[in-house]
Formats: structure tokens, C-alpha cells, sequence
């Protein structure tokens, strides 16, 4: 016989597991948890089994298919990673886990991650290309310097400036370089001193974004997004030196020049002072040279000019130019009555040709003509009259020999009918017709009592 228990509270072990997997889920609800993976294993079912682990515990964790597809990068063993879940308790075994929701890379492989999604995001924009970049001035008027007023960097710029060419004025905007405030405080100095110079309140023509080496958390601060749109939108050249050779954040990218070190970023913006001596020192030996020999040239065709003016005295000059000036009068004198006895030929040969073409003389000629003509055509006229009267004559003649008033005169007649044809036939008249008959002198008329047609 079993012992009784206090209030009899015994649990069956599917009851206490699934209370205790109760009891975990409402306490904790969703979490993060940091650690590293170990026990990797992914089976045909696509979801994701492995152990978080830190220096002295470990947890187990699932990570179902329809999660995990969601994942930026690829997980393998070893990798520091952060996972939101929820705990849980696998009752069949008892065993407590972890059902991972997300998982995202801690530490420096979170952050390269972030620096490679920005990077490709602002490249797609255009930003990083070299049509964007601006030309950095060979002697700046002025420098701004955009870097902490405390680290070495700041040292090392100026030191560079100092022994290059220190006649360049310097301005420093001094920020912080590292931590929350960095990024903001830079934006502000690159703006402030874009501003400035817009306005005139500011000689500068070239901005140093500078600061010494770090680990990538170090140097986040140059990798924000609005330190890069800052540094896009900025009217002044920027020339970056962030880090040490091997560091490389999005300000380089976007910046108008990179520079490996902040010692490398003050050379690129400040020219040598001696390389610059010694062509000023060239430059004024050459134009000295140049000078000189000018002048000697000038001083000999002074001298060239001297001798002429001895050997064309003005008063030569000036009694050639007369007798040449008297030359030119006798030939245009010659030339002129040339002219004048060409047009006066010509005004004699016009006007014979006006005479012979005198209107009154045609007038004359024409009236001549005309009555030439006339009496040319009376007598043509005459003469065709005569003609023409004689053949009609001889026409009337004819006309009257064969005409038939000359047959009626010789007793003949003509019978016409009631319509003044003549009469011909027998068929053409019938019994109580009318009938005309014609004689040389006069008309008969008849009525037919009668026809009779010969045999």
C-alpha cells in the first residue's frame, strides 16, 4: 500500500512537463539571448537544431523551417549570434530549449553586415560614383578640420600642414569620434562649415575628416547613413582619413578623396612648400631671362630704328612724296582728257545715229510711202474692178443663153403644180387640180378637167 502524500499532489510526469513548459512560456515570453553556436545540424525537414553556449552553459534551440528562411547570412559553428525566442520545454524528453523566431549576427559580424547592406544601398544611389566626386583645390585657401581636439590625429594634421606649407589657414570643428553623439555631432560640423562658407563668413575650400585607428565598433560612427548624406550634400570637397591603412568605412567611399591615415589625408590637400620654392625660384630666373632678352631686343631695333630715321629724313621724305604727288597730277590730267576725247567721239557717233533716227525725217519718208501705196491700190483697185466686170459679162451672157425665159420667148411654156414644182409627169396631176402654166410674159390658170396618159 502506497504512503499517502501530503494532499495527495502527485503529478504524472506528460503533466508536470507540460506544466513546467507552461509556466516557462508565460513567465519569459519573447527574449534575446547572445551566444555561440555549437552542434549545428539541419536534417532533410529544413529546420535548424543547435546549442547556444557561452564560457560555462549552453542551451538547446530549434529553429523551425518557415523561420529560418528569413536568415541574412548562413550560420556555421562558431558564429556569435543573437536569437529572438521564446522558452520552452520539448516534453517527450523533458529537455529545456529555446524556439528561435530570429537570429541575427552580434558583434563585428553584425556590423560588417550593416556596413555591406548601407554600402550597396548608397552605391545603387549613385553616390559613391566618380562623376559625384569634386575636385580637390591644388593650394586651399583654407582647411576646416573635422576630427576629435583630444586623439593623436589632430597632432599628426597639423604637424603635416606646419612643415608642408604652413601659410594655409587652419580652422578645427572638434567632435567626438567614437560613441553615440559621433555621428550627429559630424553631420552638425559638416553642415555648419558648408553653411559658413556659402555664406562668406568662411575661407575654406577644402574640409579633412580625420581620426585615428579602431576596431569596426570604433569607427562605426563614420559608418552611419547620415554621416554619408551629409558628406554627399556638402558644397566643399572632403577628403577622408579615417583609420589606419587597412580600415575602410562608408566615408571613404563617399568622401571626394580617401586617404589611408590622417597624416595621408594632410599631404593629399597640402602641396610641398619647397617643390613650390623651387619653381618660384625657376619661374624668376626664367622670367628674368625672358625680361632680358626683351629688352635687348627692344634696345637694338631702337638702334635700327635710329639709323633709318637718319637715312629718311622727313624733309626727303617729304619732297619725294611731292615730287611722286606731281607725277600722279600729270598723269590724272593725262588720263582725264584721254577720257574726255573717248566720251565727246562717242557723243558725235550718238548723236549722227539720234539724227538718222529724226522723227520728222520718218514722218516724211512714211508719208511718201503711204501715198505711193495708195495709189498703188486705186489702180490695183481699178484695174480688179475692170476685171471683175468683164467676167460678169461674160457670166450674164452665159447665164441668160441657157436660161429658161429664153426658151419660153420662143413659144415654149413651163406647168407648175399647186405648189410651184414643176409638172413632168402625168402621175403628178390628178382631175380638178389647180395648175399654173408660165409663159415668157405672164401666167395661166387652169383647172384640170382631165388626165390622159400616152400610150
Amino acid at each position: 500500500m502506497l504512503a499517502n502524500t501530503e494532499n495527495n499532489n502527485i503529478y504524472s510526469v506528460s503533466t508536470l512537463n507540460r506544466t513546467v513548459a507552461n509556466l516557462l512560456e508565460q513567465e519569459f515570453g519573447w527574449i534575446w539571448v547572445e551566444g555561440e553556436i555549437s552542434n549545428l545540424a539541419q536534417p532533410a525537414s529544413g529546420h535548424l537544431y543547435f546549442s547556444l553556449k557561452d564560457h560555462s552553459a549552453q542551451i538547446s534551440c530549434a529553429m523551425f523551417k518557415g523561420r529560418n528562411r528569413s536568415l541574412k547570412f548562413r550560420p556555421e559553428n562558431g558564429n556569435q549570434v543573437m536569437v529572438r525566442a521564446k522558452v520552452s520545454l520539448y516534453q517527450p524528453r523533458g529537455n529545456y530549449q529555446l524556439i528561435v523566431d530570429r537570429m541575427e549576427e552580434a558583434g563585428d559580424g553584425a556590423l560588417q553586415r550593416q556596413f555591406e547592406q548601407l554600402k550597396s544601398k548608397l552605391a545603387g544611389e549613385g553616390l559613391f560614383d566618380d562623376e559625384n566626386k569634386q575636385e580637390i583645390p591644388e593650394l586651399p585657401e583654407g582647411i576646416a578640420i573635422i576630427t576629435s581636439k583630444t586623439g593623436a590625429a589632430i597632432h599628426d594634421v597639423l604637424s603635416v600642414i606646419e612643415r608642408r606649407f604652413p601659410s594655409i589657414p587652419v580652422k578645427l570643428f572638434p567632435v567626438p569620434v567614437q560613441g553615440a553623439e559621433a555621428a550627429p555631432a559630424i553631420c552638425n560640423a559638416v553642415k555648419l562649415i558648408d553653411d559658413a562658407v556659402s555664406s562668406g563668413t568662411l575661407n575654406c575650400d577644402v574640409i579633412l575628416l580625420v581620426r585615428g585607428g579602431g576596431s569596426l565598433e570604433d569607427l562605426w560612427s563614420f559608418n552611419e547613413e547620415s554621416v554619408a548624406r551629409a558628406i554627399a550634400n556638402c558644397s566643399v570637397p572632403i577628403v577622408s582619413g579615417v583609420g589606419h591603412e587597412v580600415d575602410v568605412t562608408i566615408v571613404d567611399y563617399i568622401a571626394d578623396i580617401r586617404a589611408a591615415t590622417p597624416t595621408a589625408a594632410a599631404e593629399t590637400v597640402t602641396p610641398d612648400q619647397t617643390s613650390w620654392l623651387q619653381s618660384f625660384d625657376w619661374h624668376q630666373q626664367r622670367l628674368q631671362e625672358l625680361t632680358a632678352n626683351k629688352v635687348e631686343r627692344y634696345q637694338e631695333k631702337v638702334i635700327w630704328l635710329h639709323r633709318r630715321l637718319q637715312q629718311q629724313h622727313p624733309q626727303t621724305q617729304l619732297s619725294r612724296s611731292k615730287q611722286r604727288s606731281d607725277e600722279l597730277i600729270k598723269r590724272l590730267k593725262r588720263i582725264s582728257q584721254t577720257m574726255l576725247d573717248i566720251r565727246q567721239s562717242n557723243l558725235s557717233t550718238i548723236n549722227a545715229k539720234l539724227g538718222a533716227q529724226n522723227p520728222t525725217l520718218l514722218i516724211k519718208q512714211n508719208l511718201q510711202t503711204t501715198k505711193y501705196l495708195t495709189a498703188r491700190l486705186q489702180r490695183a483697185t481699178l484695174s480688179l474692178f475692170t476685171q471683175k466686170k468683164s467676167l460678169l459679162s461674160n457670166a450674164a451672157r452665159t447665164l441668160n443663153t441657157i436660161s429658161p425665159l429664153q426658151t419660153l420667148e420662143r413659144g415654149y411654156s413651163i406647168t407648175l403644180d399647186k405648189k410651184g414644182a414643176p409638172i413632168v409627169s402625168i402621175e403628178q396631176v390628178k382631175t380638178n387640180d389647180t395648175i399654173e402654166t408660165r409663159l415668157h410674159n405672164g401666167s395661166i390658170i387652169s383647172h384640170v378637167e382631165s388626165c390622159t396618159k400616152n400610150d
